[in-house]
């Protein structure tokens, strides 16, 4: 009687990866592969996690998605990682991309030299404007809009890119989906619409530089509240909207040119400029606060 056998055991399935896990990978990616050049052969959590800003535990939690443990007191082997990150972000793959819209920025990305070694070619370049059909960017032609289905078929683009004006956005963006495109990268400043199955990711470099200036403004004091001190010419003061009490005639109406006279380093008071012949006028005596005053044109308000 032959033994019972064993049942097979199943194949589990991969554990899904978070996609806040999925975005810090890109990052451990890129220390990695300057370790990798640099002759590096381990790397510690330590370091991966100085580079994405996180703790090195949630590295380790990350890299266990992976299947990658490290060795206690030795670190990761960076070739191995680099194959797994890879292999996981789909890099082991060549993917040709198409670039719509060939402006200062779609020309700028289309001489960008970091694609193709991390997997991504441009095979076709796209443009609305006939004057720019038939120039090279690199050694891709740029193409008439009209030819967009056709390329996408004849170079398989796997993605998408968008760098056109607002208002054709998202009639690039449904031309592209209907012609079997399901991953698209749009900078331009619209959000776009797409179906069920198809990845956008979002690049608008506006709002970036208005979240670096929240940033920017909250490491400054607020100086809302200071008073704003109008400029005058050194040694004057305009008596403008000063009371008239302070002005050396008593006189509500016509307001002289004061100077302000100072006497041990310290302002001592106030009195009218002199012109021609007239002889001196008084010194009234004020204290430093009041002159502020009589500058910024707060008295009597």
């Amino acid at each position: 009687m032959s033994p019972p056998r064993r049942p097979s055991r199943e194949k589990r399935p991969r554990p899904a990866v978070p996609d806040a896990t999925v975005a810090r990978l890109p990052l451990y990616l890129r220390v990695l592969t300057g370790l990798a050049d640099d002759g590096v052969e381990t790397v510690s959590s330590d370091t991966l996690a100085a580079a994405a800003g996180v703790t090195p535990a949630k590295v380790r939690k990350d890299l266990s998605y992976l299947g990658s443990y490290g060795t206690r007191g030795v670190g990761y082997d960076v070739d191995v990682l680099l194959d797994r990150i890879s292999a996981r972000l789909g890099l082991t793959e060549d993917r040709g991309v198409m670039l719509v819209g060939v402006g200062n920025l779609g020309h700028a990305l289309a001489r960008y030299g970091g694609f193709p070694a991390r997997g991504f070619r441009i095979v076709a370049l796209v443009d609305a404007d006939p004057a720019r059909a038939g120039a090279l960017v690199g050694d891709v032609e740029i193409r008439p809009v009209a030819e967009l289905e056709r390329l996408i078929e004849d170079y398989q683009v796997t993605i998408g890119v968008i760098c056109t004006p607002a208002g054709a956005a998202q009639q690039v963006c449904d031309r592209l989906v209907a012609a079997g495109v399901t991953s698209i990268l749009n900078f331009a400043p619209v959000v776009l619409s797409v179906p069920d199955g198809v990845d956008v990711r979002k690049v608008d470099l506006a709002v970036e530089l208005q979240i670096l200036s929240f940033h920017e403004a909250r490491k400054r004091p607020d100086r809302s509240a200071e008073p704003r001190v109008r400029p005058a010419a050194p040694g004057t003061l305009p008596l403008e909207g000063a009371v008239g009490a302070l002005s050396p005639d008593g006189a509500t109406g016509s307001r002289p040119e004061l100077r302000t006279v100072e006497a041990e380093g310290r302002t001592r008071g106030i009195a009218p400029v002199e012109r021609g012949d007239a002889e001196p006028a008084p010194i009234t005596a004020v204290g430093t606060e009041a002159v502020m005053r009589l500058a910024t044109g707060s008295e009597g308000s």
